[in-house]
């Protein structure tokens, strides 16, 4: 393997943002932050891989080798279907290392059952599952296995919780206006929570805490939070963390979509039993820049925008918050979209592939999220438990063709004027190509490789053979959109295990003619995504962040 090649599907983004609206303490604040999340990265190695030292230390001579290691945080490729590319390293066992790497699922499973809690301890989203010395398996809370990193963010976090609360009083620089704000209050609030949090697994608390703010500029999402490295059951948590700026502007024009979640819930294309549950009215719509990733979100393919938090009570509690992440998003639309659509779509096309509906499709894909069901209709538990390892890519399935049946909806309503419906089509035809390259282990990738066949089947694009170009058929399009967000709705609704096994099976793989046609991108050196370069270096005007 070329490893320099494989590096060189990354195009290397600096992750900056205009730090001038912000004050002295709040500046100090960001780079606390950052030092918070830094210990995000050790975290996620170890539950991925294992511990990461000796490793790193083997490929020290080999700077390309090292490089792959830390975009995969591990030896296993993510955009080939977790192939190793070290030598004498085996498969990636699907649990990662959030499980013994002989433990079957049958015999998980018998000890679930036999399990004085049912199970429930072994099935957390936040333990670790171990052997002790006669082989049993057992459980090892993530605050006791992880307790010294842990502690640190957590005092981190402390910190900069003092700093938010210290502007209560006007100082270092910052007039009376500034000071003393709503935000201020409610971010130092959530941090100590989620200090608290970190050293106790009960992150509810903090989640309704982190929803309760409004007005803030700066953000942090911390923790452990997404499910997609446990490939075995979906359980387990991976730890993680994003740094963020509030754009201001742009989530003012964006809150007002929020308003419109209960109608949308109701105008869903299923039966009534399978949209009877309410969507928070809390839920927040907004834009950020972000200013650091960390963790699973900074593995592989990258974010660019996120619906949190995961905890269904919450969501139906008080909604969710959906992040844009600007920056990011142009980022690959420029470096990765732009030159995908130049080689895949209709020449008479191309023109609609834009960034405001590039925008458009990953904001309403976070709006989906929110939508349909959270527990099964015959009231057996949630839509993760029933759907098990198949939950993540059949969630992100919703999300993006339920996205694209919004857009419609909105402009049907006039609620959205902007552009053409057909610009939102082809930009996420153009997607389409864009995430099947992260290949067969991701949800996202899955995913979209599924919807790829439904629409191929029901005549939503057609190809050219000539020119290997693919154009959109707009009514068939908007027919294929609705056909395929019932099918998921009910899946989902229905709990079907089997049923969302089949459809990634047998549609989430790559024919040989996609295959043919992508290798064509990579014959024309396009990146499969970005990778940063980021950190209080980057960002110009960041201070020191000692206490």
């Amino acid at each position: 393997m070329d490893i320099q090649h494989q590096v060189d599907q990354y195009a290397p983004v600096s992750l900056t943002a205009d730090l001038s609206g912000l004050t002295d303490t709040q500046k100090r604040i960001v780079a606390l932050l950052i030092r918070a999340a830094e210990p995000m990265d050790r975290l996620f190695w170890r539950q991925a891989y294992g511990e990461p030292v000796p490793l790193l230390r083997g490929s020290a001579d080999e700077p390309a080798l090292r490089r792959y290691l830390e975009i995969n945080y591990g030896p296993w490729d993510r955009l080939a279907a977790n192939e190793p590319f070290v030598a004498e390293v085996g498969p990636k066992p699907d649990g990662a290392n959030f499980y013994p790497v002989d433990m079957t699922a049958d015999e998980f499973r018998e000890a679930a059952a036999a399990a004085p809690d049912g199970g429930e301890a072994l099935r957390s989203l936040y333990t670790l599952v171990r052997r002790d010395d006669d082989g049993t398996l057992v459980v090892v809370p993530y605050h006791e296995a992880f307790a010294d990193r842990l502690r640190k963010v957590a005092d981190l976090l402390r910190h900069a919780a003092d700093l938010a609360e210290s502007r209560g009083s006007a100082g270092d620089g910052e007039s009376a206006e500034e000071a003393g704000s709503a935000e201020d209050v409610g971010l130092s609030r959530y941090l100590r929570l989620r200090a608290d949090a970190l050293l106790s697994d009960d992150y509810r608390q903090s989640d309704r805490a982190w929803l309760d703010m409004k007005d803030n500029r700066i953000d942090v999402v911390i923790g452990p939070i997404e499910t997609y490295e446990d490939q075995l059951f979906g359980y387990k948590a991976s730890y993680e963390a994003y740094v963020l700026l509030k754009d201001m502007d742009w989530s003012r024009r964006l809150s007002r979509f929020v308003a419109l979640l209960p109608s949308l819930q109701k105008a869903l294309p299923v039966p009534d039993a399978y949209k009877q549950e309410t969507p928070g009215t809390d839920s927040d719509l907004n834009a950020y820049h972000v200013l650091y990733y960390a963790g699973s979100a900074n593995a592989g393919a990258k974010t660019i925008a996120i619906n949190l938090p995961n905890d269904e009570e919450v969501q139906l509690e008080k909604g969710t918050r959906r992040l844009q992440l600007e920056n990011a998003m142009r980022a690959k639309f420029d470096e990765i979209l732009l030159p995908i659509a130049g080689v895949l779509v209709d020449p008479h096309q191309r023109a609609h592939v834009t960034f405001d509906a590039f925008f458009s499709n990953t904001m309403f894909h976070e709006v989906a999220h929110g939508l349909g069901v959270k527990h099964t209709i015959h009231g057996d538990g949630t839509v993760r438990e029933a759907l098990r390892e198949h939950y993540s890519a059949l969630e992100e399935g919703k999300a993006d063709v339920l996205g694209l049946w919004l857009v419609g909806r909105l402009r049907d309503r006039g609620e959205i004027t902007e552009g053409a419906l057909l610009d939102n089509q082809v930009t996420f035809l153009a997607s389409i190509f864009r995430s099947v390259r992260f290949g067969a282990a991701d949800a996202h990738a899955r995913a979209n490789m599924a919807r790829f066949h439904f629409f191929r089947e029901r005549g939503a694009f057609v190809r050219d053979p000539d020119t290997g170009t693919y154009r959109v058929v707009p009514g068939k399009m908007r027919d294929a959109t609705d056909a395929l967000s019932e099918r998921i709705l009910r899946i989902q609704g229905d709990g079907d295990y089997q049923a969302a096994g089949r459809m990634l099976a047998v549609d989430g793989v790559v024919g040989d003619t996609l295959q043919a046609d992508l290798n064509r991108l990579e014959e024309q050196d396009i990146p499969v995504d970005i990778v940063f370069r980021q950190g209080a270096s980057v960002l110009e005007g960041l201070p020191g962040a000692t206490p």
